[in-house]
C-alpha cells in the first residue's frame, strides 16, 4: 500500500510552557514522539497528501485555544484546525502534553500509545471525520481509528484490546 505524501512540522512548546502534571519532563514527551513515528502514524491515517503541523503545548496554550476557537474554557487533549481537505489536507494538530499525560495514566496506556491514538484522531478530523454530529458518525470514526491503530500494532484505544 502506497501511503500519501506528508509534509510535517513537529513543534514542542518551550519547557516552561509544557507544564506536565504527572511529573514527566518535556524530554519524556519528546522521547514518546520521535519524528519518524509521528510521520508513520499520520501517514497511515491519511487518505490523501497532507501538510500538517503538530504542536505539543502546555495547559495554558491549550486552554486559550480551546476557549478562543471552541468557546470551551478548559485544556483539551487534541484540537484540530483544518484549513483545506482537497486536493491536499492542510491542518494544525495541537496536543496538550499535561492532558495526554494524565489521560494515559488514567487509561493504563503508555504516553506513546495515547499520542498515537490522538494524532490519528486529529488527522481524521482534518479530513472531515466527525464524532460529535451523530452516534453513527461517532461509531464510524471510532471504527476507523481502531482499524488504523491495529494496522500500526496498537491495541483498540476504546477497549484496550487488539483489533481484529
Amino acid at each position: 500500500m502506497k501511503l500519501p505524501a506528508l509534509t510535517l512540522s513537529l513543534q514542542f512548546a518551550r519547557p516552561e510552557v509544557a507544564d506536565t502534571q504527572a511529573g514527566l519532563s518535556l524530554a519524556a514527551h519528546r522521547a514518546a514522539l520521535p519524528r519518524h513515528l509521528v510521520r508513520r502514524w499520520l501517514r497511515h491515517a491519511l487518505e490523501r497528501p497532507a501538510e500538517l503541523t503538530v504542536r505539543i503545548v502546555g495547559t495554558e496554550e491549550a486552554r486559550a485555544l480551546n476557549r478562543d476557537y471552541r468557546g470551551k474554557d478548559y485544556a483539551t487533549n487534541v484540537l484540530t484546525f483544518d484549513y483545506a481537505a482537497e486536493p491536499v489536507v492542510l491542518a494544525d494538530l495541537v496536543l496538550c502534553a499535561p492532558v495526554l499525560e494524565r489521560e494515559a495514566a488514567e487509561q493504563g496506556k503508555t504516553l506513546q500509545q495515547h499520542y498515537a491514538h490522538l494524532l490519528v484522531h486529529g488527522c481524521l478530523h482534518a479530513q472531515g471525520w466527525e464524532h460529535e454530529t451523530s452516534a453513527a458518525d461517532a461509531e464510524a470514526m471510532e471504527a476507523r481509528e481502531t482499524q488504523i491503530l491495529a494496522g500500526l500494532g496498537f491495541a483498540d484505544p476504546y477497549r484496550g484490546t487488539a483489533a481484529g
